[in-house]
């Protein structure tokens, strides 16, 4: 791929505006000698202003998204990109979600740009489990884990019942729920459907990945090890 083909895919301006970088001086080798466009260069030995580049095509990164923020490009309001380097949302491919959080919910996002890893992500096939810690607005009654459980729970407007899922509750207003599907609001409509209302909601896992001490608002990339234990649990 061109040079300024590759730069523009990861968001950095457009073909026009990556091709006056080029004029300017402003792309260089990890030496610091101006690259030219059509340069063969190895992709982390490119620097754009003195700084390497983003990922390539394929990137994964774990974001703490916190309640406030949605899942889209398009919402008016404040968006998971915000958190971003503002480059990251023209990147070509998107980089996309991987399933979505609603506004109200905190934790742990993947996203990427790499569709085949997230169709395998998403995947019922996959089966990964995914974790939610949720606050109540009433006591738990005793009996919400072995109806979550029985893989019989219907819900509002569904045709197909849930899949077990497992609940543990060490207080009675915290629930921990693990889960293998993504329905739509399913969480909230597992406890609404048990006479229930979720007040704050957090996914802390994703098949082995957590969030461990990642602060609300920031990200990192993910590498070919973090994927293994993403997988593996």
């Amino acid at each position: 791929m061109k040079l300024v083909k590759l730069i523009a895919n990861l968001g950095y301006g457009s073909r026009k505006d990556v091709s006056a970088m080029f004029r300017e001086g402003r792309i260089t080798d990890a030496a610091g000698d101006v690259l030219y466009a059509d340069d063969q260069v190895a992709h982390e030995a490119i620097r754009l202003d003195g700084e390497p580049l983003d990922p390539p095509a394929g990137l994964v990164l774990m974001l703490h998204k916190p309640v406030g923020y949605t899942c889209s490009t398009k919402d008016p309001g404040r968006i998971v990109y915000d958190l971003l380097p503002p480059r990251f949302r023209l990147r070509s491919p998107l980089l996309s979600p991987v399933g979505r959080l609603d506004r109200d919910t905190s934790g742990l996002l993947l996203m990427t740009d790499d569709g085949q890893l997230l169709h395998r992500i998403v995947s019922p096939k996959a089966r990964l489990a995914k974790v939610y810690e949720a606050r109540l607005a009433a006591d738990l009654r005793g009996d919400e884990g072995a109806i979550f459980a029985s893989g019989e729970l219907m819900l509002e407007s569904e045709k197909t019942p849930l899949a077990p899922a497992q609940l543990e509750s060490p207080e009675p207003r915290f629930a921990r729920l693990t889960l293998t599907e993504g329905r739509y609001h399913q969480v909230r409509r597992m406890f609404a459907a048990v006479g229930n209302h979720v007040e704050a909601l957090h996914r802390c896992r994703i098949g082995g990945l957590s969030l461990q001490d990642l602060p609300g608002g920031q990200w990192r990339t993910l590498d070919a090890h973090d994927l293994e234990v993403l997988f593996r649990g």
